[in-house]
């Protein structure tokens, strides 16, 4: 009958140790999804970041152009026709 007092001792420590260590498991695993999601929104103000200024960017580029050599304008020229040949494409759309 000691021996069998010795296994179920055995079993029950080692029963408490396991789940233990899956608390601790399960509180490391909750600390890491909460820094996943606050570095996917880090990324996510980043990347509207970047898109701002590359918006800024083509914006300020597109001015400079129609202010510099005439290889420029012909540059800005040809972007502004095609900006207006899609609003007439939209506008086509639209009155359909």
């Amino acid at each position: 009958m000691s021996e069998l007092v010795k296994v179920v001792d055995s079993l029950e420590n080692k029963i408490s140790k396991l789940l233990h260590k899956m608390e601790l498991l399960h509180q490391a695993n909750t600390k890491l999804e909460d820094e996943l999601n606050t570095l996917r929104n880090d990324k996510e103000k980043v990347n509207d970041s970047v898109s701002y200024w590359e918006e800024k960017y083509n914006s300020l580029k597109l001015a400079d152009t129609m202010f510099g050599s005439s290889t420029d304008k012909t540059e800005a020229k040809l972007k502004i026709n095609a900006l207006i040949r899609e609003l007439d494409h939209c506008i086509t759309q639209l009155s359909e």
